[in-house]
């Protein structure tokens, strides 16, 4: 397993938006969002710069992760308001070994393959398959179990909604 890395706007209870928020998501349990969402979490260097090119996955719409943490921290060094985050999409287990020293497991994510909208937190739920109430503090599934039985489940029970077809991702944080 490798790591990838990505820094995300924090989203929380100081945001303005953040009221209107729980109330259309219903997920009152939350103190923060930390999700790949990238509506409610975009990244904070959206731009590809050219000194980019060899410190990111070049692969379809992973352009906005990177493979160097070291230069990642660098680059977002003066943005306060910011998440520092290793991430591993579609582990076969949790990737305790494979962790950089210095992050701390946040949880999981199910976020769609099309684009960047996240399952658990953007998509008004899926009663069906998971409740909103399994959802951590931070919006995001606690195992890799569960959160692998609840992509499964999506894809089966809504093979239609784009948003079902999600890859999974173990999500660990640097403060």
């Amino acid at each position: 397993m490798t790591p990838w890395f990505i820094a995300t706007e924090k989203f929380d209870k100081s945001d303005d938006a953040w009221e209107k928020y729980i109330a259309w998501s219903k997920l009152e349990q939350l103190d923060e969002l930390v999700s790949l969402d990238g509506i409610l979490c975009p990244t904070v260097l959206p731009e590809i710069k050219p000194e980019y090119l060899s410190r990111i996955v070049n692969e379809d719409f992973m352009l906005k992760f990177f493979t160097d943490p070291d230069f990642l921290e660098r680059e977002i060094s003066g943005i306060k308001r910011r998440n520092f985050l290793c991430v591993f999409c579609n582990p076969p287990a949790h990737p305790f070994s494979a962790v950089p020293k210095g992050f701390e497991f946040i949880g999981y994510d199910l976020v769609d393959i099309e684009s960047s909208v996240s399952a658990l937190c953007n998509c008004g739920g899926f009663p069906d398959v998971f409740s909103n109430s399994e959802l951590s503090d931070r919006g995001l599934l606690k195992s890799h179990e569960r959160s692998l039985k609840v992509q499964t489940d999506l894809r089966r029970q809504y093979p239609h909604d784009p948003h079902a077809n999600c890859h999974q991702w173990a999500i660990f944080r640097r403060d």
